[in-house]
């Protein structure tokens, strides 16, 4: 688990920082597999699939409550994070995965730079950012406090997507840590 959680006034001293993330190009940092729920497999590679999602992940068999069937979201299959904004939420890395997003990228996430229907190449893969919120759950409160779930979600969190972006496969292929998030123009 994290060490001590930061304050609303920590949190915010961090946002220049990220706020610095590059616009239209930015390193994958970390590939993060949740084979089954609580567990988190770190991966150098990883190979994202149209039906399944990342390969070994439980997004596809866990399925959603949000739709009708139960079955899982497509516009939810894969999860991205803003490296930067775990580094400071999370302080050491072997504690970023605990936020349970599958790929953290230093990548500007902002609603302003990539709004819904942006699609980003990664590695030999193409996904597109989709319309639903990254909110923070009970999990990530537990693990990151309440000034960070506050912080995640107040308006310029939200704006910022600080919490994250759900994305879905739109090109299946591998990715692998140092591919480049790029922003892909004219699909």
């Amino acid at each position: 688990m994290p060490g001590a959680h930061l304050t609303t006034a920590e949190l915010e001293a961090g946002l220049d920082d990220i706020r610095q993330s590059p616009k239209d190009k930015g390193a994958l940092e970390l590939i993060v597999c949740r084979p089954q729920t609580g567990e988190r497999k770190i991966l150098r590679e990883g190979t994202l699939d149209l039906a399944k999602g990342l390969l070994g992940d439980d997004w596809h068999s866990r399925g959603s409550a949000k739709t009708a069937d139960g079955s899982a979201n497509p516009e939810t299959q894969i999860t991205i994070m803003n490296s930067r904004c775990i580094a400071l939420l999370a302080g050491h890395r072997d504690h970023w995965a605990l936020a349970g997003d599958q790929l953290y990228v230093d990548l500007d996430l902002s609603l302003e730079n990539l709004p819904p229907g942006t699609r980003l190449a990664i590695g030999s893969a193409i996904i597109e950012i989709t319309p639903p919120p990254h909110t923070g759950c009970k999990k990530f409160l537990s693990r990151f406090g309440l000034d960070a779930m506050q912080f995640v979600n107040s308006p310029i969190g939200r704006h910022l997507n600080l919490r994250g972006v759900n994305s879905r496969i739109r090109q299946p292929g591998s990715v692998k840590i140092g591919d480049y998030a790029v922003k892909v123009c004219g699909l």
